[in-house]
C-alpha cells in the first residue's frame, strides 16, 4: 500500500501529541509512505514552530529531526520527488474546490501530490485537507 501523508500525520510521529497512537497504529500496516521534499520542509517547519510556540524545547525539536533523518536513512520513508504537475493540479484544485472548502495552498499541494503519485491512501489529521482529499476521491481511512 502506497501512502501520502501530510505534516500533521508525520509530526505526530516525532512529537508526542494527541494523534501519536493513531499514527503509530496506521504504520503497523507496513505501508510505503512517500516522502517528498514538500513533506521534509513541512515537517521541519512543524517541529520548529512548536519551539516558537514554546510547546517543546529546541533540544526536543533537534532530537525529533535527528530521529526523522535516521528513519529516512533506514528506509522507513520512501523518498520520491515532488511531481512537476503537482503545482498545476494544486491551482486547479483551488479553483474548483477552494470556494466551497476554503482550502489553503498547502492543502491543495499535499492532495495534488497524492493524486500525482497515485497513492492508495492519504493520511492527515487536518480536517480541511481530509475534506478536500475525500472530495477528489482519495481514501483517507486508516
Amino acid at each position: 500500500m502506497n501512502v501520502c501523508a501530510d505534516s500533521s500525520f508525520l509530526s505526530s510521529l516525532y512529537i508526542q501529541d494527541s494523534h501519536l497512537q493513531a499514527a503509530r497504529k496506521r504504520l503497523l500496516q507496513k505501508p510505503q509512505v512517500f516522502m517528498t521534499p514538500l513533506n521534509r520542509a513541512e515537517l521541519a517547519h512543524s517541529l520548529y514552530f512548536q519551539v516558537f510556540r514554546q510547546r517543546i524545547r529546541m533540544v526536543e525539536a533537534q532530537l525529533a529531526w535527528e530521529a526523522f533523518e535516521s528513519d529516512c536513512s533506514n528506509g522507513i520513508w520512501r523518498k520520491v520527488p515532488l511531481p512537476l504537475e503537482t503545482w498545476n493540479l494544486a491551482a486547479n484544485l483551488a479553483a474548483k474546490h477552494g470556494p466551497a472548502l476554503g482550502i489553503r495552498t498547502l492543502d491543495s499541494l499535499h492532495v495534488a501530490c497524492a493524486l500525482e503519485l497515485r497513492a492508495d491512501k492519504f493520511w492527515t489529521f487536518d480536517e480541511r485537507q481530509a475534506k478536500l482529499a475525500e472530495t477528489v476521491g482519495l481514501d483517507t481511512t486508516a
